[in-house]
């Protein structure tokens, strides 16, 4: 009875026992699956997380987040983007650099630079501020407002170049060709080789660059440009300064000058890392308002001229015209015998300009005087006030004081100190100045006038509007040639300057 219980057991249970193992089997199976699986999945996880922060600022690389740029000091300017592959761009640029270093070092005296190395653009405006024109195997970014003009300036550029016989090639990654045409009708007749091309891809223009082989190149605009190595969106850190830096290596390897439209902040600098600025040989800023007919460009890098040169155009129906008498546009329609309006000389770069400052000073009906600048510093303004209410005794604070550059001029010069005084004087005693009269000089905290540079020319600069006096700091006038044809008084200090008038 037992042996057969034992074997009655042993049968039941040897089905029961296979089962259970085949079981456990298929069970360690799926898990081993589910496990290397999972491992997969992580492992591409992973590899579609592999991601960098940049700065914004200065370009700086980071594995990881942080508040403050460790580079340039800066707070939240780190952005999270997709890392570049290391074998794609990156690797393709130094070898390509390194391609392009492979030549003997020269002398100085070796190197020749001569005048044929610059094209004029046909502006005048524009090649005073490049530094005398276009510079060959140069990169130049072009920035500015929405709206502001940029596209049709470099499309005008290109017609006048095109027409003396260059090669340009314009690519826009905004507008169709058909956009292009009727802008293109709009400035008049184009001749010369000129070709357009709407194409975003940078591995196709490339090509396109090197089978065309132009003189002359127009990228309109880099934020909308991209690479496919890059898995970022076009205008990205990434993408920005991958597409800048091929462009530059295609403008030096191969002699070609190339320009790029770069679009603008509500700060009013380029979007983009910081350190686009710094690979371009050149940048300018296309300003104004957009609603006004002046622009104004300004350089504020250039590696082949001098910088803070401005460039006046006018927009009108068939394009932009450049202004060659910059003070003469400013001072159109200046009032004849209002108090608080003065006549000042700035300098930009080397370029003096007449302009009028105008104030106007109310009494106050609140416990804080309003005060206004339009055109200039808001602080030096409050800087000046106290001057004037320190040294010689004026109440300001009971007044309101609004301040403007008339023409909608941004001028931060100290040149113009002692005309917003003076002009703040003459309407707080609705005395006006004489018309005639042309005021420049730096106040101190003193009450003193102190010099200013490029005396000379700022006086020139009136003598040619027909002016005929111009007060001027004492110790710029001793420096000074006399001038027959306009009156010139030296004063010393913010009361001698009052006492005047």
């Amino acid at each position: 009875m037992r042996a057969s219980g034992k074997r009655k057991r042993a049968l039941t249970a040897g089905p029961f026992s296979l089962a259970r193992d085949q079981v456990r089997k298929s069970a360690g199976k799926a898990h081993g699956s589910m496990a290397v699986l999972g491992k997969t999945r992580r492992d591409k996880m992973a590899k579609a997380k592999t991601t960098v922060f940049f700065c914004k600022e200065c370009g700086y690389e980071s594995a990881k987040w942080v508040g403050q740029c460790p580079a340039c000091r800066e707070w939240n300017t780190m952005v999270e983007e997709p890392a570049a592959p290391r074998n794609s761009s990156a690797a393709s640029a130094v070898r390509h650099q390194s391609s392009l270093m492979k030549s003997k070092p020269a002398r100085l005296s070796e190197i020749s630079v001569e005048e044929k190395d610059r094209v004029t653009t046909g502006y005048q405006e524009l090649d005073r501020v490049l530094g005398g024109g276009v510079v060959a195997g140069s990169l130049v970014l072009v920035g500015g407002d929405p709206g502001i003009g940029k596209s049709t300036l470099l499309l005008q550029v290109c017609r006048n170049l095109s027409a003396v016989g260059q090669k340009v090639l314009y690519i826009s990654g905004e507008e169709s060709l058909k956009q292009i045409k009727l802008r293109a009708n709009r400035i008049g007749q184009v001749t010369g080789d000129l070709r357009f091309l709407c194409e975003t891809s940078l591995d196709n223009i490339q090509e396109t660059i090197s089978q065309e082989k132009p003189d002359i190149v127009i990228i309109d605009s880099i934020q909308t440009m991209y690479r496919e190595e890059i898995s970022s969106a076009p205008g990205s850190v990434s993408q920005v300064r991958e597409s800048t830096n091929l462009l530059m290596q295609i403008a030096k390897g191969e002699g070609i000058t190339i320009f790029i439209v770069g679009h603008v902040t509500k700060e009013g600098v380029v979007a983009g890392p910081r350190v686009l600025e710094h690979m371009v040989d050149t940048v300018l800023y296309f300003e104004g308002d957009r609603h006004a007919s002046y622009r104004i460009l300004r350089g504020v890098k250039n590696r082949f001229g001098s910088t803070n040169e401005i460039g006046v155009f006018e927009m009108r129906e068939q394009g932009l015209v450049e202004v060659e008498n910059p003070s003469e546009f400013m001072l159109d329609g200046r009032p004849e015998g209002a108090s608080g309006a003065v006549v000042a000389c700035a300098m930009e770069g080397t370029r003096p300009i007449l302009l009028e400052v105008q104030a106007l000073v109310t009494q106050s009906n609140l416990g804080i005087p309003r005060r206004t600048a339009a055109g200039t510093d808001y602080n030096r303004v409050n800087l000046l006030m106290a001057v004037l209410e320190k040294r010689c005794h004026y109440e300001m604070s009971r007044y309101d004081a609004y301040v403007n550059i008339a023409g909608g001029m941004k001028m931060n010069e100290p040149a113009l100190d002692l005309a917003i005084i003076m002009a703040l004087v003459s309407s707080l005693k609705d005395r006006p100045v004489d018309e005639k009269t042309i005021v420049f000089g730096e106040v101190g905290l003193s009450g003193e006038v102190r010099s200013v540079s490029m005396a000379e020319q700022r006086v020139n600069e009136a003598v040619k509007l027909g002016f005929e006096a111009c007060v001027l700091p004492r110790i710029s006038l001793d420096k000074m040639k006399k001038n027959g044809k306009i009156r010139l008084i030296g004063v010393s200090n913010v009361r001698e300057a009052i006492g005047i008038f």
